[in-house]
């Protein structure tokens, strides 16, 4: 049985809460129209996640899975079945166990995406 408008509201809140701490650091802007978090000023596809409601399932898109595919090593056969191409992971249901690997998920690729926007340190002079 597909999971009810309510069910599917819930796994929104529930996976924009799991990216509620990166947003000290990022910006909220939108990718084709749907929500999304970005390092400031970065361009459109540079986008760290966005979150998208469908009928069935709710999708997280994680386009850094695909620039940095060695994050997903130790995944769980139950998150990688969620992964439906390149950035999507479709979710009709997010149980306390899977968020939190998806937590730990979503840690790894944002220390990754991070040291790749975060300015250069100054080089001091000799």
């Amino acid at each position: 049985m597909p999971p009810t408008p309510a069910e599917l509201a819930a796994i929104e809140t529930r996976l924009w809460s799991l990216l509620e701490p990166y947003r000290d650091e990022l910006e909220d802007a939108t990718i084709y129209g749907i929500p999304s978090l970005r390092w400031p000023g970065a361009k459109a596809h540079d986008y760290f996640a966005s979150v998208k409601a469908g009928k069935s399932y709710v999708s997280l898109y994680l386009l850094v899975a695909d620039t940095y595919p060695d994050a997903l090593e130790g995944s769980s056969p139950a998150l990688l079945k969620r992964r439906s191409g390149k950035a999507a992971f479709n979710f009709p249901s997010l149980d306390e166990e899977l968020a939190a690997e998806l937590s730990a998920l979503l840690d790894r690729l944002y220390a990754r995406y991070r040291a790749d926007h975060e300015p250069a340190a100054p080089q001091g002079r000799p």
